[in-house]
């Protein structure tokens, strides 16, 4: 039966991945409400927008009334909760922003939620679900081969995980996690979260590591790398993340938490190089790009490792990912090469390249 969805955070990188999945894919209509800060682009969703199921409303998650307008005016059966201040770096230049958006913002969508749901008709209110989507952040960081003796097995996260988070960023999400579970364990509101690993992909804001990184090798700049380049990240295709999170929104069980990982560990240094290599081959310069790299100081409180174990969601939900990293990193690159204007537009407007997360 076709559900009416409400995808806070629609216009982001990883919101819309789950917009078009669902328009694309699926026959359920979608209610994107977006507030549209930086990372919010519109231009995302040109291939979906004209759809009759999809919907959009400009709202901001920490005005109640309007969330309150949008839940009341299209009645969804699920809320999707994207909407978040996400990239680390910017949470050590600005902690106040994550704090309002991601902790203040979910409050004020919990409580709209729990007023709507205690509106609905008995059948209605029994098949409603609100799904947070969280980050593996949250757990902290992991140990790192370079901390144990060869051969090792290294731990990974799962849902029981106890949480030590490590920035603005990761404490800011932790928190929300925290409200949305108690929101369930005390007032009944039907919730679930999920937490993934590093999301990489088409339409990705040029802030972070991969599009950065190609971008800047196409433009002949500086291919920064914190620290040693060791740090360790499990990623993930976002298109594989949207599945998985449509997965969850329409068949995981309520209380329940499902951790989304790519079976991808990397350190940074080998995503560049694999990047540069890519490059290489398919535009190829006199020099390779990887000539471009260049270390930089670290980033205060840098985690180390994250990996997920994702067996859960697979056992109960039957989803893994399709895409290899090697299969999804192509497919990023080849992205970025035929869809200039798209980030050129990003480049031109509110980012510029530059680092951020230094003023400490």
């Amino acid at each position: 039966m076709s559900k009416t969805i409400v995808v806070t955070g629609g216009a982001g990188f990883i919101g819309s991945a789950v917009v078009r999945h669902l328009i694309n894919d699926t026959d359920h209509a979608v209610v994107n409400l977006d507030k549209l800060t930086y990372a919010g682009n519109l231009e995302s969703l040109t291939s979906v927008s004209s759809n009759s199921r999809y919907s959009f409303e400009q709202v901001d998650i920490c005005d109640a009334d309007e969330v309150k307008r949008v839940l009341n005016t299209h009645q969804p059966d699920i809320i999707m909760h994207l909407a978040a201040e996400s990239h680390v770096d910017r949470s050590i230049d600005g902690p106040g922003e994550f704090i309002q958006t991601n902790v203040v913002g979910t409050y004020v969508l919990l409580e709209q939620a729990r007023a709507y749901w205690s509106m609905l008709d008995e059948n209605k209110k029994a098949g409603f679900k609100f799904h947070h989507i969280s980050t593996d952040e949250v757990y902290g960081d992991l140990l790192h081969p370079d901390e144990v003796a060869p051969g090792t097995e290294l731990p990974l996260f799962t849902e029981t995980t106890p949480y030590a988070p490590s920035s603005p960023y990761s404490a800011s999400k932790a928190s929300s996690d925290q409200l949305v579970r108690s929101w369930l364990r005390t007032y009944k509101l039907p919730t679930l979260v999920t937490n993934c690993s590093n999301n990489y992909g088409p339409y990705h804001f040029p802030e972070k590591l991969i599009p950065l990184v190609i971008l800047n090798a196409l433009a002949g700049k500086p291919l920064p790398i914190y620290g040693k380049g060791n740090q360790i990240r499990d990623w993930l295709y976002v298109e594989d993340h949207a599945r998985a999170l449509v997965v969850v929104a329409l068949n995981g069980e309520i209380g329940e938490t499902y951790n989304i990982g790519g079976h991808n560990e990397k350190q940074n240094i080998e995503v560049v190089k694999v990047i540069c290599e890519i490059l290489d081959e398919i535009v190829p310069r006199e020099t390779s790009y990887a000539a471009q790299i260049t270390y930089v100081q670290d980033r205060p409180g840098h985690d180390m490792r994250y990996a997920i174990d994702a067996s859960k969601i697979k056992r109960q939900l039957g989803w893994t990912p399709e895409e290899t990293f090697e299969s999804g990193i192509r497919k990023t690159i080849e992205w970025y090469l035929a869809n200039e204007g798209w980030w050129r537009a990003v480049l031109d407007g509110t980012y510029q390249g530059q680092r951020l997360g230094t003023e400490i």
